[in-house]
């Protein structure tokens, strides 16, 4: 890995999607960006989607990442929120992907373990480790930025991640996933 890297973070929802950038340059620490995209004034899911797809390669294309971290869903009882969820995700590492960046995910427990040493700590906690360990002036109003900032910080905790299997570009991914290529 480079001395320098920037790590775009994710956490794809189908109302809110937050995301957080960060910059490490040698051991140093800076977000570049903490926001996100809220979705709930359109009705369409599909719009939706694209609205997140749009988004996400505005983000890689304005802040040139090298790398992209994302919040897994979580296994909830709703089978069509879960659904729906998972198209949020795909569309985000769809568009990682399409502008060739290695993809990683990251289950909700182990974010939260990396930033606070808590797989347990509510939204509230994470963002206060992340205001400290970033020196974040202010907190956004609502978290789900801070959950996409955190998903980049986990990343960059987790350097063995780093290693293992991931996508650089569709090509990477079909070389990797051959076996389930049906001939």
């Amino acid at each position: 890995m480079s001395q320098s890297r920037i790590i775009l973070g994710v956490d794809p929802g189908t109302t809110i999607m937050g995301f957080g950038i960060i910059k490490i340059e040698g051991k140093k620490l800076s977000c570049l960006q903490l926001n996100e995209l809220k979705l709930s004034k359109y009705d369409n899911h599909y719009i939706r989607l694209g609205h997140i797809y749009t988004r996400t390669s505005e983000l890689i294309e304005t802040f040139k990442p090298d790398e992209m971290a994302l919040e897994a869903p979580f296994f909830g009882k709703n089978v069509q929120s879960m659904l729906k969820l998972g198209r949020a995700q795909g569309v985000a590492i769809a568009a990682g992907i399409a502008h060739n960046l290695s993809v990683f995910e990251y289950s909700p427990r182990k974010i939260k373990m990396a930033i606070t040493g808590n797989g347990n700590a509510s939204k509230e906690q994470v963002a206060k480790m992340l205001q400290q360990i970033l020196s974040l002036k202010e907190l956004p109003k609502n978290l789900d930025a801070t959950d996409g900032l955190a998903a980049a910080l986990c990343h960059y905790y987790n350097p063995a991640q780093q290693t293992d299997s991931n996508y650089s570009g569709w090509a990477s991914f079909v070389k990797q996933e051959a076996h389930r290529i049906k001939k």
